[in-house]
């Protein structure tokens, strides 16, 4: 079928150049003038692209390529050299693409190409959205199809992380051969090793008869390893043996068997993370983490939800069979500003019960579900910065054990006091002994100043005006006096880790 292209002739010569250049590569073209009505345009013609050639500032521009973003066509304006900033022009319209004159035809006609293919690729994946989030992930997959080096795609739950598995392939010189999906986090470790790489007969126990394994079955093709974070480390040295050698025993067996598999590899957690808790072998990570690509929460997205719900709107009406009305501008406001933190998944879900018990009426914001309307006043998760995600293994886990000690020492602390009210006493305010008189490691009662020390020297004296830093200072002060400064048996005399009575005495600046 011929590639259908509408250009604009706001800029004649480009526009007739243009035009010469689609005829020669084989495209059906469409002139319009700047004089005709925009709605009028789509009326007549039924593009596959529209090329914007000038006169991008106009509001008749505007409002062509609205009504193309409605009908999912995509636009490529052709920018002049003496615009300030042709990036933002770009952005404010809303164009698919923008390319900077003066141009060869031939540039233009390869760009409009790819749009078309990635329209295509779009429409065939269900991996819609305009955003600049969303396109940078269309070229990835385009850049990344070719090849058969594995893949890690990250991104949060319900963000489409499948789809783009199934267009990487669709792309693929592998796309006639088989894909074959496998959830790691949905069998336990026994069952997936079976599942993975199959076995044979009387392997164990129920094993009647010999079973291929997801690798065999999708040799010469590829294979989706989703969860991949929730695999068991003793099976992800077996998955790095094959990724390295492209071979693999079935279990029971005894003959190595041999596949040629692209492996594609989806998470819903940071592996960086993994790693550096010791949750994901390092070598693994790096053999997966060959490409890469990040799918943006919807949040980071919000531009593509009303395409989105156009599209689903469109999609489940005619699935089933119902007539909808619409949705008002306020509602529609409302999913934009909607958190989602189950993602395209859950505006999908949504969309559909909005299809199947439609009012009968256009959706107004009182019909949407308050935890959806509501969501953007509560804290719901969120990508881990840069700066953290680059923190080395050893630091990361030195911050989270710190963490984890500085939490235990709280509720030993608030335990102690309900437990052992006795050992916190408080002195009389009229007859206050300055904090730095006390004796270490000495119990000091009141009216007994001159009391001998009790056989139990770690008891600390709280007077008002202390703070918990007084507090924890004194009792390291009387810990280390008590061993003689060996801060290992001090910090178990303590009940904290040594690390903990290292950082602590750093703090307090001890001696």
């Amino acid at each position: 079928m011929t590639d259908r292209v509408l250009l604009t002739m706001d800029d004649l010569e480009a526009a007739v150049q243009a035009n010469a250049a689609f005829e020669q590569a084989g495209y059906g073209t469409t002139l319009v003038s700047s004089q005709d009505d925009a709605r009028a345009v789509f009326r007549s013609a039924d593009p596959d692209i529209i090329i914007l050639t000038g006169a991008l500032h106009e509001q008749r521009a505007a409002t062509l390529i609205a009504l193309a973003r409605d009908r999912a066509i995509s636009t490529l304006g052709l920018i002049e050299e003496s615009d300030p900033d042709p990036r933002q022009l770009a952005q404010q319209r809303g164009l698919t693409a923008w390319m900077v004159k003066p141009l060869d035809p031939r540039d233009v006609v390869a760009a409009a190409g790819r749009l078309i293919a990635r329209r295509r690729l779009q429409e065939h994946t269900g991996i819609l959205g305009e955003s600049p989030a969303i396109q940078e992930v269309l070229v990835k997959i385009e850049q990344i199809a070719p090849v058969s080096s594995t893949v890690l795609i990250e991104g949060e739950s319900g963000t489409g992380k499948e789809l783009v598995a199934h267009a990487i392939h669709h792309l693929s010189p592998r796309r006639d051969r088989p894909f074959v999906a496998v959830n790691c986090a949905a069998l336990p470790e026994s069952l997936l090793e079976s599942e993975l790489f199959g076995h044979e007969k009387g392997a164990f126990t129920g094993a009647a008869e010999r079973r291929l394994g997801r690798f065999e079955l999708a040799d010469k093709g590829t294979l989706l390893l989703d969860e991949i974070g929730e695999m068991p480390l003793s099976l992800q040295v077996k998955l790095l043996r094959v990724l390295e050698n492209r071979t693999f025993f079935r279990v029971g067996g005894t003959q190595p068997i041999r596949v040629d598999v692209r492996v594609i590899a989806a998470t819903n957690r940071s592996l960086r993370e993994a790693v550096a808790l010791g949750e994901f072998r390092e070598d693994l990570f790096y053999r997966l983490n060959v490409l890469h690509i990040y799918l943006p929460p919807l949040r980071e997205r919000r531009s593509d939800i009303p395409i989105l719900v156009k599209r689903f709107v469109g999609d489940l009406s005619k699935e089933h069979g119902r007539e909808f009305r619409g949705i008002a501008p306020e509602a529609m406001q409302n999913l934009v500003d909607a958190e989602w933190p189950g993602n395209v998944r859950q505006l999908r879900n949504l969309i559909e019960s909005m299809v199947v018990l439609a009012p009968g009426r256009e959706i107004r914001p009182s019909d949407i579900p308050p935890e959806v309307r509501d969501s953007g006043a509560r804290l719901l998760p969120m990508r881990v910065p840069e700066a953290v995600r680059s923190v080395q293994g050893q630091e990361l886990e030195f911050i989270f054990r710190s963490l984890m000690d500085l939490k235990l020492q709280i509720e030993d602390l608030k335990r102690r006091i309900d437990e052992e009210p006795h050992r916190v006493e408080v002195l009389d305010v009229s007859r206050r002994v300055p904090f730095d008189d006390y004796a270490v490691g000495e119990l000091v009662e009141v009216g007994d100043e001159e009391a001998a020390p009790r056989e139990d020297p770690l008891r600390v004296v709280y007077h008002p005006g202390m703070r918990m830093a007084d507090v924890e200072r004194a009792a390291i002060e009387a810990a280390l006096a008590e061993t003689r400064g060996n801060r290992r048996r001090a910090a178990e005399r303590l009940g904290i880790g040594e690390r903990t009575l290292y950082r602590k005495i750093k703090e307090f600046e001890l001696a």
